[in-house]
């Protein structure tokens, strides 16, 4: 199978020239073939939310790499990683962090718009994935509106916008109760398969091992099988 993201060697410390550094990933080396789920479990503090941010480019290792689809992403300047993220890397962050004054659709169209989709497509393309997620009737709504399982669903459509290579999402069910986060973890796993995106979940969640093809462990900065 191909191999769609590696990172190797990778470290990351917080406040590097300060009195008091905090090595948040140390000597990290991972890879994640085209189509595959992997589950990273562990603590706060672990260092998971900072390993996520280097794989998708949002953060810069200060040793070793990371290479997504061919591109080797320290050595992209941060217009290009910024493109590349947009069109071929999906995120769900904690919450969701949906826009407050953007209705549902709105907040999935926005990145098809923010990728030069005119803007009727644009809300074309949030119509039908609000639908995937179930959510049709709840296109109008703002977020305050939404309960936190169906904020977390609208997030999840908004990943897919572009139907993106990875799909990366950081405690998506850690504001869920057990009932709630076990059917968004489903129509997460769902949605990925459906546009043959990988899938790379961190959570302290274990019961999401159902999520994914493998479960690796995160301890200290460092990660290990599970």
């Amino acid at each position: 199978m191909r191999e769609l993201l590696r990172a190797e060697h990778v470290f990351k410390t917080w406040n590097p020239g300060g009195r008091v550094p905090v090595p948040a990933v140390r000597d990290v080396t991972f890879s994640l073939s085209a189509g595959e789920s992997v589950l990273v479990v562990g603590p706060s503090g672990a260092g998971k939310t900072t390993l996520l941010c280097l794989l998708g480019g949002l953060l810069r290792p200060d040793g070793g790499s990371v290479v997504f689809d061919g591109h080797q992403l320290s050595a992209l300047g941060e217009p290009e990683r910024a493109a590349l993220r947009l069109r071929r890397i999906g995120f769900v962050f904690q919450r969701g962090l949906l826009l407050p004054h953007l209705t549902a659709v709105d907040n999935v169209a926005l990145v098809a718009r923010a990728s030069g989709i005119a803007r009727r497509a644009a809300r074309e393309r949030g119509h039908e994935l609000l639908a995937r997620v179930r959510l049709s009737d709840r296109a109008a709504f703002l977020p305050t509106a939404l309960s936190p399982g169906e904020a977390q669903r609208v997030a999840l459509a908004r990943a897919l916008a572009l139907e993106p290579a990875l799909v990366l999402a950081d405690e998506p069910t850690a504001h869920l109760d057990a009932e709630t986060g076990s059917g968004v973890v489903a129509e997460l796993r769902r949605l990925v398969e459906t546009v043959g995106a990988s899938l790379v979940v961190v959570s302290h969640d274990e019961r999401l091992r159902t999520v994914a093809n493998r479960v690796l462990r995160m301890a200290d900065g460092r990660l290990m099988p599970f």
